[in-house]
């Protein structure tokens, strides 16, 4: 895919703050509009107060900007969980949260249509010309490419962590992630990381990258 000429912004994991997500989104629409393509790496749900007015948040900005939404392991399991009631492990990974959001939000206690639907249109990943953008990650002994022909470990693409226990990897460019809750932006070696724990107390920043200009962008979170 040929890049965005205008270049990319990415935004880390929000797991249902949604007050923060729009106070980000808010500044980053001031200052880029929409000139950019907006890249969500995915945990969309799950630990957070408000993963319901979250998504809404989400359905709304892409109707006026170019938005590409990739699949967090915590959407996975929500969509795993809707399809298995049974499996309750589920609810002990930020869960129960989320399904209170919509509770408390919902008139038959249900997950909206609308709302299943962005989560089963994310992808597990957006392959451009200088930039791979995924939520887990990348096996660090593949190059990109090999990594996306072949479909068995296309689970790491939710899950990895490997490639931060190593500071060599194959990569032909530069991976974008999130999953990886840190204190600061990682930027190093082929990689740059974004998950700077918006939902915990002890990081409590969303953060969004722009890109080329590799510049962050960072909001402290108001939803505790």
């Amino acid at each position: 895919m040929t890049d965005n000429p205008n270049g990319y912004i990415a935004i880390g994991d929000i797991h249902g703050c949604a007050k923060t997500l729009e106070a980000l989104l808010t500044n980053l629409d001031a200052e880029y509009g929409e000139t950019r393509t907006y890249v969500f790496l995915g945990d969309y749900v799950d630990r957070g107060p408000s993963t319901k007015e979250a998504i809404d948040i989400l359905l709304r900005f892409r109707k006026n900007h170019d938005c590409v939404f990739i699949r967090g392991n915590h959407d996975a399991m929500l969509l795993d969980y809707y399809s298995d009631k049974e499996n309750l492990d589920y609810l002990n990974f930020g869960g129960a949260q989320t399904l209170e959001s919509y509770y408390r939000s919902c008139p038959d206690h249900k997950i909206p249509y609308a709302h299943l639907r962005f989560l089963v249109s994310t992808q597990l990943y957006l392959d451009t010309e200088h930039w791979m953008f995924v939520h887990g990650g990348v096996p660090p002994n593949m190059t990109i490419a090999e990594a996306i022909a072949d479909t068995k470990v296309h689970d790491s693409f939710l899950w990895t962590r490997k490639h931060l226990e190593t500071d060599d990897n194959d990569w032909e460019k530069t991976v974008v992630f999130g999953h990886t809750p840190v204190r600061q932006p990682i930027g190093k070696n082929n990689m740059i990381g974004i998950d700077t724990g918006c939902v915990y107390e002890q990081f409590g920043k969303l953060t969004a990258v722009v890109l080329p200009e590799e510049e962050f962008v960072q909001i402290s979170r108001i939803d505790f």
